[in-house]
């Protein structure tokens, strides 16, 4: 059984910055891709960034690009997603994932089966 636990959302100014944690449990944490998505009211959820098991390669939606950096600590079996110069357009629950295998489509949900309860995170104007 996987577990995904999350932590670090809550209320900042826009222009600020948090940092989410996702500490993983029930599996090798170190050999699968990890995965950050979002949903706000009333609209689908959306990705927003991935990295490779090995953490060579990263992945962001353009929404976030140059913003918001995905990072893995295999010795702690978390993933973080730090946060910078944040905008009321990113208010949404924040979600960790952990895909149903190596393969897939890193960007599209479906290819993630482990789910985090959800963080809210809230960027006023």
């Amino acid at each position: 059984q996987v577990t995904l636990l999350e932590s670090g959302g809550g209320l900042v100014q826009a222009g600020g910055s948090l940092r989410l944690s996702c500490a993983a449990s029930g599996r090798t944490f170190r050999l699968y891709n990890m995965g950050w998505f979002r949903q706000a009211p009333g609209k689908d959820r959306e990705f927003v960034a991935a990295i490779s098991w090995n953490n060579e390669r990263t992945y962001y939606t353009d929404s976030v690009k140059g913003r918001f950096t995905i990072s893995k600590d295999n010795a702690k079996s978390t993933v973080y997603l730090q946060m910078n110069t944040l905008k009321p357009e990113d208010t949404a629950v924040y979600y960790c994932a952990s895909p149903k295998s190596p393969a897939g489509d890193y960007a599209s949900a479906m290819t993630y089966g482990h789910w985090g309860q959800g963080t809210q995170v809230t960027v006023s104007s």
